[in-house]
C-alpha cells in the first residue's frame, strides 16, 4: 500500500511531467508509460536490486526529517521502462523531423523549380468552368485532366480523341494508350490519385478542386495542386476554395487567376412537394441518400405502370453509363430516374426536376466516426445543379422535396452560402513510413501511422486525411510476412471495408504473393465464377461485390505485374459481369419482390405508402419500444410544433438534430423517431392498436398476458 500511495505521487509531481514531456513522452505517452510502470513493479514477484533500494529508502523514511528516498528518484527507472515500451524515445527528435509535415510545397522540387501559372475557374454546376478548362486542354501541346471518378477521366479521354488529341486514359485499375503501338500519348485524362508530379506538362486541368477538404480523398488534390509540372495549371471548383488555393499558392510563390461564370440555365426551387408518387412527370429524378430507399422507391413507381432507370454508388461504372443512356433517350420508355447523390458528378443526365426524397444524409466527420445530418449547402447545390443541364431538352431546371415539411428546410439551405474551404489533406508518404520503420524496426505498419500521425505537424492551412481504413487492412493483413513497400500499397488498395467478402479476397490474394504469383484461377474459384443473373437483391449485391474483387485485381496487376499476370482475362470477365449486372438492375423491382419474404436478408424492405421510404427503418426493437411509449392523447414535451422548428435557423436546427440523437440514441425508438419527424402521432396511433391486437390474438407467447391487462386499463381510461 505504501509502494502505490508513493507511485500516485511521483505521476502527480509536475516536475516529474515536465522532465518526461523533454524526453518526448507527451500527456498522453506519460500517463499510459506510468500505467505500465505501476503495473509492472505492483504486480512483479521481483524488481531489480537498484530499483527494490530506492523503493525501500522512499518507502522507509516516509514522514522521517533526513530523507534517504525521494520519490523523483524513481524517474531514470521510470523512463528507461518507457523506452522499453515505447521505443521511439531513443529517436524521438530523427521521428518529429521525419512526420513535420508543415511544409508539403517542399516535397516537390520539380514544381518548385519552375514558375508555374494558376487559373481558378470558379461557378455552380452547369455553368460551363470546366467546358473552358478542357478547350485549354485541348488547345496546348500536352496536357494532363485529373479528375475524382473513373467516368470524368473516360468522358475526357472520348473527348480528346472524338477532337483528334491523342489522349490515354489512366486509372488505377485501367491504362488505355490512342496510339496503337502503346506509345504514351502527349495528353492523359486520369483520376487524380493517379497523376504523375514527375512528367513535364504544357496544361494541367484539377476538376472538382473543393474535394481538397475530404477528409478520405483530400490529399490527392492537395498533391496535384502543389506537385504538378505544368506550366498552366486549370482549376475548377466551387467559389468556397478560392481563399484556400490563394494561400496555398502564396507559399509557393504562385499567383491565382480567377474567372467566375454564372449558371447558364436557370434553377428554381418550387413552392410546392412532390408528396405522391403519383405527381410525377418525364424527366423526374429522385434523389435517396440509402440502397433501401433506392428499392422501395423504385418498385412504388413501376407499380404505378412507370418504368425507372436507377442509379447508385456501388453500381459498375458501365451499368451506370447504360441507365443514364436509358433515362436520357427519347425513344426509351423509361422516363422517371432514382438515384443517389452519385449523380452529383460524372453523368450527363436530361433531368428536368430534382426531387429530394429526403434532405437527412449518413455522413463520416473528419474523426471518422458516423453521422446522420441535414445535407450541407454545398451538396444541395451540387444535386440540384444536374436538373435542366445546358444543352439538354429541358431549359431549365426544377427542385422540390418528396415531403412538404422538408421543403421549407431545403430552400433554407440552398440559400445559405457554401461554408469556406479551410484546409487540405495530407497523408503520410511510403518513402516516410519507411523512414519510420528503419528508426523502428519491430513496429507493425499500423503502429508505424499512429505514431506518425501522433508526432506528426501540420500548419493551419493543412490536416491529416483519416486513416482507419489503412489501419483497418493493415491489421488485417498484418500476419502475413510482407516486406514494408507491399505491405503499404495493400493498405492503399480502394476496397469498402464493408464489404467482407472483398476484405478476405484480399487477404488470400496477399497470401498468395508469398509464392510470387497470383494467376485468376484464385480470383474464379473465390467468386465462384461464371455466375447467372440475380434472383433478389442478396445476389444483385453480391455481383457487385464479384465486380469489386475484378477491380482489385486489375488495380494490383498495375502494381505488381509479375504477379497478377492475368489481367487482360479478368478484364474481358469484368465486361460479362457488368452485363449481368445490368439485367439484374433492369429487372429490380422483381429481386426486391423476391427478397421481401427473406425476413434475414439485409434488402428486406417496407414499400407501404403510409411509411414514405425515407422515413421509415426496419428495426426488431420497434414493438417493444412502442409499448414504453407515451400514450397518443399526451404529446411528447420536447417535440416541437412544425411552426416553431421551420422558425428556427438552419444552424440551430442542426444543432438540435444532433444534440436529439446524441440524447436519444439509446432510448426509446418511438420517442426518437417522433423527436426527429419520422413517425406522427397518427402513426403512432395506428402501430400501437395493431401491436396490442396482435398479443390479444396471443401471436407472441406468454408476454401477451402483461401487455393485454395494460392494454385493458388503456381503453377503461379511453373510455371514461
Amino acid at each position: 500500500g505504501e509502494v502505490l500511495k508513493n507511485l500516485n505521487k511521483f505521476y502527480k509531481r509536475k516536475e516529474i511531467q515536465r522532465l518526461g514531456a523533454e524526453n518526448g513522452l507527451d500527456a498522453r505517452l506519460f500517463h499510459q508509460a506510468f500505467i505500465s510502470f505501476r503495473k509492472y513493479i505492483m504486480e512483479s514477484n521481483s524488481v531489480s536490486a537498484d530499483l527494490h533500494i530506492i523503493l525501500n529508502d522512499i518507502c522507509c523514511d516516509a514522514g522521517k526529517i533526513c530523507l534517504l528516498g525521494h520519490v523523483d528518484d524513481l524517474f531514470p527507472f521510470f523512463l528507461r521502462h518507457a523506452k522499453q515500451i515505447f521505443p521511439m524515445l531513443d529517436c524521438m527528435d530523427d521521428l518529429r523531423k521525419i512526420s513535420d509535415l508543415r511544409l508539403p510545397p517542399n516535397w516537390y522540387p520539380e514544381a518548385r523549380a519552375i514558375q508555374r501559372k494558376i487559373i481558378f475557374h470558379s461557378g455552380p454546376t452547369n455553368s460551363g468552368k470546366t467546358y473552358h478548362a478542357i478547350q485549354r486542354f485541348l488547345s496546348a501541346k500536352s496536357g494532363i485532366y485529373c479528375g475524382p471518378l473513373k467516368l470524368l477521366a473516360h468522358e475526357i479521354f472520348q473527348k480528346s480523341n472524338d477532337a483528334n488529341v491523342p489522349c490515354d486514359l489512366v486509372t488505377g485499375e485501367e491504362r488505355v494508350y490512342a496510339n496503337e503501338d502503346a506509345r504514351q500519348a502527349a495528353h492523359i485524362a486520369c483520376t487524380i490519385e493517379m497523376c504523375s508530379t514527375n512528367t513535364p506538362y504544357e496544361v494541367a486541368v484539377i476538376d472538382e478542386i473543393q474535394m481538397i477538404r475530404d477528409p478520405a480523398r483530400g490529399w490527392a488534390w492537395t498533391r496535384a495542386l502543389l506537385g504538378l509540372c505544368a506550366e498552366e495549371i486549370h482549376v475548377c471548383g466551387e467559389a468556397a476554395a478560392i481563399e484556400l488555393v490563394t494561400e496555398l499558392m502564396f507559399t509557393t510563390g504562385e499567383e491565382v487567376e480567377v474567372r467566375n461564370y454564372e449558371r447558364l440555365t436557370p434553377l428554381t426551387v418550387l413552392d410546392y412537394a412532390l408528396e405522391s408518387l403519383d405527381n410525377l412527370r418525364p424527366g423526374d429524378c429522385i434523389v435517396c441518400f440509402s440502397k433501401n430507399d433506392i428499392y422501395s422507391v423504385s418498385r412504388q413507381i413501376e407499380a404505378r405502370g412507370l418504368e425507372c432507370a436507377v442509379i447508385y454508388g456501388s453500381l459498375p461504372p458501365g451499368t451506370k453509363l447504360e441507365q443514364a443512356k436509358k433515362f436520357n433517350d427519347p425513344a426509351d420508355p423509361c422516363k422517371i430516374l432514382v438515384a443517389t447523390d452519385a449523380i452529383g458528378m460524372g453523368l450527363n443526365l436530361c433531368i428536368k426536376r430534382i426531387i429530394f426524397n429526403s434532405i437527412m444524409k449518413p455522413s463520416t466527420n473528419e474523426k471518422g466516426e458516423k453521422e446522420i445530418d441535414l445535407i450541407t449547402t454545398s451538396q444541395a447545390l451540387q444535386i440540384s445543379g444536374r436538373a435542366g443541364r445546358f444543352g439538354s431538352s429541358f431549359k431549365q431546371g426544377e427542385v422540390t422535396t418528396m415531403h412538404r415539411d422538408d421543403l421549407p428546410q431545403l430552400k433554407e439551405i440552398l440559400s445559405e452560402t457554401v461554408q469556406p474551404v479551410k484546409a487540405a489533406g495530407l497523408h503520410p508518404t511510403a518513402e516516410q513510413i519507411e523512414m519510420f520503420a528503419y528508426h523502428l524496426p519491430d513496429a507493425t505498419l499500423s503502429n508505424l501511422i499512429d505514431i506518425f500521425v501522433s508526432l506528426s505537424q501540420v500548419d493551419g492551412l493543412y490536416f491529416v486525411c483519416n486513416i482507419d481504413d489503412f489501419k483497418f487492412l493493415a491489421d488485417m493483413i498484418q500476419h502475413i510476412p510482407l516486406n514494408l513497400r507491399s505491405r503499404y500499397v495493400f493498405c492503399t488498395a480502394p476496397l469498402n471495408r464493408k464489404e467482407p467478402f472483398v476484405c478476405t479476397t484480399l487477404l488470400k490474394v496477399s497470401y498468395f504473393l508469398l509464392f510470387r504469383k497470383c494467376g485468376i484461377y484464385i480470383g474464379l474459384s473465390h467468386t465462384k465464377w461464371p455466375l447467372g443473373p440475380p434472383k433478389n437483391i442478396k445476389e444483385l449485391m453480391h455481383l457487385e461485390a464479384v465486380h469489386d474483387v475484378f477491380d482489385l485485381y486489375l488495380w494490383l496487376s498495375y502494381r505488381f505485374m509479375d504477379m497478377f499476370p492475368d489481367a487482360a482475362l479478368v478484364r474481358d470477365i469484368q465486361k460479362k459481369l457488368d452485363d449481368i449486372i445490368q439485367i439484374g438492375v433492369c429487372n429490380i423491382t422483381k429481386l426486391i419482390r423476391a427478397s421481401q419474404p427473406t425476413a434475414a436478408s439485409g434488402a428486406t424492405l417496407t414499400t407501404s405508402e403510409e411509411f414514405p421510404p425515407s422515413r421509415t427503418k426496419r428495426d426488431p426493437g420497434l414493438a417493444s419500444d412502442l409499448q414504453g411509449a407515451k400514450p397518443p392523447g399526451q404529446p411528447l414535451k420536447s417535440v416541437e410544433a412544425p411552426g416553431e422548428r421551420r422558425g428556427k435557423s438552419l444552424k440551430a436546427h442542426r444543432s438540435a438534430r444532433r444534440e436529439d440523437l446524441r440524447i436519444h440514441g439509446h432510448g426509446s425508438l418511438a420517442d426518437r423517431l417522433l423527436r426527429e419527424g419520422l413517425l406522427t402521432q397518427e402513426m403512432l396511433r395506428q402501430l400501437q392498436s395493431e401491436w396490442q391486437g396482435q398479443h390479444r390474438n396471443g401471436r407472441y407467447g406468454p408476454s401477451s398476458k402483461r401487455i393485454d391487462q395494460n392494454s385493458s386499463k388503456e381503453m377503461g381510461k379511453k373510455k371514461k
